[in-house]
């Protein structure tokens, strides 16, 4: 297998290929196309290539590398064994560039030689095993499994043109090669499991579970246990205390259990779930904020929702995931009312559950949102202890506005969903008086 030395193997190669320009017979030329002097072959940067004008010289530039597509992320044949954790290969397409220089300037000179090289190189579409063991043979890329080829890269004047300016080198007739593929294998270990002896406890093999998986379809609704009767507006997130409807197919099983990961702090719960439910729908409900340390453990934020599935002699597995956002509970507002001449003024709510300390938050108060000031959001240690969040109020006219607090982009719930109608929930509206 090829190692980091086949990039060197392959410019020597065709070096060791393209010295034939040197050696063939030119004698028949006529007098202004025949080579005179020495002819060189070089591998040099086409700013410092061009020769004084007394030599020749065919130059072969590596300008260009490019991960082959069809190898990438792709195990060699027969290196992997089951178990085997196999790094990946680093399979790569060597650009190149190569240009022709005469003595004296000479054109027709430089085009003989050109055209020589690139009949060399058309006479050998495949790099010998030889002749690349003969450049480098600790690299190795005689013996990898894919063959290197040789393969002319059809330009235009345009691409050529912006090659060359790319060097910052005065243009000069050239042709290009794409050469590959350089399969490199990684350095690192591998790690190899040991043979299966036993197939499970009983050597009975993994156990089979008949019947189609459950999975999830939608969070349906958020409902406030503490309601005599489901409100007419839905809500649009959950709140702690409230109860999640989860629908999906093939939910009536008794070996499953909930899980809830917060996406930002990637904490995880298992709420249990509640005795009502049915093939199609599952229910749990979120804890109270008067239940200790959830003000801290239950922050602000979009959760992802999945069921485990746990049954006798069969490993557990999960079902597809869906998300739901939890929002904040504003429960005051300092001050509830501020006389219209008295601004700017700061106004502090107080939100549960506890904010983040890397969370966004801003305050919205009717359309305008405000972000608090330095030090604006204060959390205490207490883990049942609320958040206060402080912003700069300015410029309100007289009359009711209602306040929302934004956190991760959730805004809590302003509606009162206990009156019929809903209405804007009293704690969280701000009155400015005359």
């Amino acid at each position: 297998m090829s190692n980091a030395l086949s990039i060197a193997a392959i410019t020597l190669t065709l070096r060791s290929l393209l010295n034939e320009v040197a050696t063939a017979d030119y004698s028949t030329l006529p007098t202004d196309a025949r080579p005179m002097n020495q002819i060189d072959v070089t591998t040099l940067p086409p700013d410092q290539a061009r020769p004084d004008n007394s030599r020749n010289r065919v130059n072969l530039y590596l300008y260009h590398t490019q991960y082959d597509p069809a190898w990438r992320n792709t195990d060699l044949p027969r290196r992997g064994r089951p178990g085997e954790a196999q790094p990946p290969l680093l399979p790569l397409n060597l650009h190149y560039l190569v240009t022709a220089y005469a003595e004296n300037d000479n054109e027709l000179i430089g085009q003989v030689l050109l055209g020589t090289a690139m009949r060399i190189l058309h006479d050998n579409p495949v790099l010998s095993r030889a002749a690349i063991q003969a450049a480098i043979s600790q690299a190795e890329l005689d013996s990898q499994v894919e063959r290197v080829r040789v393969t002319a890269l059809p330009f235009t004047v345009e691409e050529l043109s912006g090659i060359w300016s790319g060097f910052q080198s005065e243009y000069r007739l050239s042709a290009g090669y794409r050469v590959g593929v350089l399969l490199i294998e990684s350095a690192r270990a591998t790690r190899a499991a040991l043979p299966v002896l036993r197939r499970g406890s009983t050597d009975t093999g993994p156990a089979v579970v008949a019947g189609p998986a459950p999975s999830l379809s939608s969070v349906a609704e958020f409902i406030d246990a503490t309601l005599a009767a489901p409100p007419s507006t839905a809500k649009p997130a959950a709140e702690l205390g409230d109860t999640v409807v989860l629908t999906g197919a093939n939910l009536g099983s008794a070996d499953m259990s909930v899980r809830l990961t917060h996406d930002r702090s990637e904490t995880t719960h298992t709420p249990p779930l509640r005795d009502e439910r049915d093939t199609t729908t599952v229910r749990f409900t979120l804890p109270p904020v008067t239940d200790p340390a959830v003000a801290r453990d239950w922050p602000a934020g979009f959760y992802t929702v999945e069921l485990v599935v746990a049954r006798p002699d069969a490993p557990p597995w999960t079902t597809n995931r869906l998300t739901f956002a939890l929002a904040p509970r504003v429960s005051a507002l300092a001050p509830a009312a501020q006389p219209v001449a008295v601004q700017p003024f700061a106004l502090t709510l107080t939100a549960t559950p506890q904010v983040l300390a890397d969370q966004r938050v801003s305050v919205l108060i009717g359309d305008r949102e405000l972000v608090p000031d330095a030090g604006g959001v204060t959390t205490p240690a207490d883990p049942d202890a609320p958040s206060t969040v402080s912003v700069t109020v300015d410029g309100l006219a007289e009359g009711d506005h209602v306040a929302r607090l934004r956190i991760d982009g959730i805004d809590s719930l302003p509606v009162d969903f206990t009156t019929v109608p809903p209405a804007f929930d009293p704690a969280q509206t701000l009155t400015i008086t005359p």
